[in-house]
């Protein structure tokens, strides 16, 4: 059938990103946000100062303060909100949405009561609707400038992935599809903690060598964890696996980047927050994942290492050294059997 009308949930980069590729596409597409001025500046200016200054969005873009206006009868609706506000905010329209319409998260982060994924929260408020994730390494800026770029839709309904290639992609974005949505949306929310360890090893001058060693054994971690948690760790090849962590650990413009080096500076993890006038969201997550790995046994040294640097005052450094002195492994997760290692 196709996708015609869309709801775009947030005000954001990302979001406003999302709505304007879908708008070009020439789908009717409304934008939802709380920020009255952000709206009126799209509707009259065509652009979103506050998050991509300067960059012309399309005219046929509505933005809308009243929620009702953007999700009653939209084929596909895109929450784009910080993790923290997902719940809140897809509870105040759920009685308004039909069986039949397909909600798609594009937010990376984990909720902590029961260590949910934002398409489990959804699924939670929307049981018999359609759910699916977008993620990759798809840093909002660079798509606003045109700037070549690829993300994954993942779903377990395939009519889903298929609407949202085609809605999606354009001259300078390529959407893949994947069924693994638990791997596709682990792979979001986990490299923000890397992008922190990777913040700590540029602001040591530590060399090539050592970035390149920390960013592979980031992907094995992750994959480790994913594995434990009943996703697939070949996910973790693809775009929203190395690529997004790729992109978010050699970023220095990665909120989770900047708080990583801040530490590694020298500085406490509330000066980096205030610094960065934010929490980045892999400071939460690194929580969670650590509590997690460790109910559940789970070998993560560089997990483990960043949360005594951030929560324990341990030195930086110790995060790479400790790869060293840590238990002998494969290379390659999953390529040797256990009893071989």
């Amino acid at each position: 059938m196709g996708i015609r009308t869309a709801a775009i949930i947030g005000g954001g980069s990302f979001g406003t990103v999302t709505a304007n590729i879908l708008a070009d596409n020439n789908i009717q597409a409304i934008q939802w946000l709380r920020n009255q001025d952000i709206a009126d500046s799209i509707n009259q200016q065509h652009v979103n100062e506050q998050y991509l200054p300067g960059i012309a969005l399309n005219p046929s873009l509505k933005a809308t303060t009243v929620i009702e206006e953007a999700v009653v009868g939209a084929d596909v609706i895109f929450v784009s909100v910080p993790s923290k506000s997902v719940r809140d905010v897809i509870s105040g329209f759920a009685h308004l949405i039909s069986p039949q319409q397909a909600l798609v998260s594009t937010t990376k982060g984990i909720e902590p009561d029961g260590f949910l994924l934002m398409s489990q929260v959804i699924r939670e408020v929307f049981p018999d609707n359609p759910v699916g994730v977008l993620s990759g390494p798809n840093l909002a800026k660079e798509i606003a400038r045109k700037e070549l770029a690829g993300t994954v839709i993942a779903s377990e309904n395939s009519d889903l992935r298929r609407d949202i290639q085609e809605a999606l992609s354009c001259d300078y974005l390529r959407v893949y599809a994947s069924n693994d949505v638990y791997g596709v949306e682990l792979g979001g929310a986990l490299k923000n903690i890397y992008a922190i360890v990777s913040g700590f090893v540029a602001a040591l001058g530590m060399g090539e060598n050592t970035k390149s060693m920390i960013i592979t054994r980031s992907l094995a971690e992750m994959s480790r964890f994913a594995d434990a948690m009943g996703a697939n760790p070949l996910t973790f090849l693809g775009l929203s696996g190395v690529g997004d962590l790729v992109v978010t650990c050699m970023s220095p413009l990665s909120r989770n980047f900047r708080v990583g080096y801040a530490i590694g500076q020298g500085k406490t993890l509330d000066q980096a927050i205030e610094e960065l006038g934010e929490v980045a969201e892999g400071v939460n997550t690194l929580r969670y994942v650590r509590a997690k790995a460790e109910d559940s046994g789970i070998y993560m040294p560089l997990v483990m290492g960043a949360y005594e640097c951030l929560f324990n005052g341990a030195d930086p450094g110790m995060v790479a050294r400790g790869l060293m002195t840590g238990e002998h492994a494969s290379d390659v997760e999953f390529a040797l059997p256990k009893h071989e290692i």
